[in-house]
């Protein structure tokens, strides 16, 4: 079997938003793989919906031998296991998890885009990114992560989180 890292982000903006990025870890290193490294966890404006609570995010990098079509499934029952419930898009929720990046990897289905289509286009995504690989090269755009970040025009506001606040 082939190992891929992968490049998950995870947010919640329902309930106890620390506990849920913290379960959702152990989830994810019972069925997925180990968490190599983790991005500090930003408290970040809602993206495409503002009327809900801010968002807890952190990218985190994951070795995994399950394939990106595998994964997402996993995910989705991830999420559900994590306390998500049927939405709209982009409303509040206990969990999301989203695919960003697995290595150079390019891949379209009905169900999966890798890169993740709106990464460029979101800070909330782009911030955690920089903490883990600001070098990476996005295997489309040709261009670092740091690089789309600089060349982003989202206006969302990205702090650092702290608990005692």
């Amino acid at each position: 079997m082939q190992t891929r890292i992968y490049h998950l982000i995870t947010g919640s903006n329902l309930g106890n938003r620390e506990e849920q990025l913290m379960l959702v870890q152990t989830l994810i290193q019972e069925t997925v793989g180990p968490i190599l490294r983790k991005s500090r966890i930003y408290e970040t404006q809602p993206w495409g919906y503002d009327d809900q609570p801010w968002f807890l995010n952190q990218v985190l990098e994951v070795l995994s031998e399950k394939t990106p079509e595998t994964l997402i499934l996993k995910i989705k029952d991830l999420e559900i296991r994590a306390g998500r419930q049927p939405h709209e898009k982009w409303h509040a929720r206990h969990m999301d998890i989203d695919i960003l990046l697995v290595g150079d990897t390019v891949l379209k289905t009905a169900n999966l885009e890798i890169p993740h289509p709106l990464l460029q286009d979101r800070l909330f995504v782009l911030v955690p990114l920089l903490d883990l690989v600001p070098d990476f090269l996005h295997p489309v755009f040709g261009k670092t992560i740091e690089e789309l970040y600089l060349d982003c025009r989202d206006t969302g506001e990205v702090y650092i989180f702290s608990a005692d606040e």
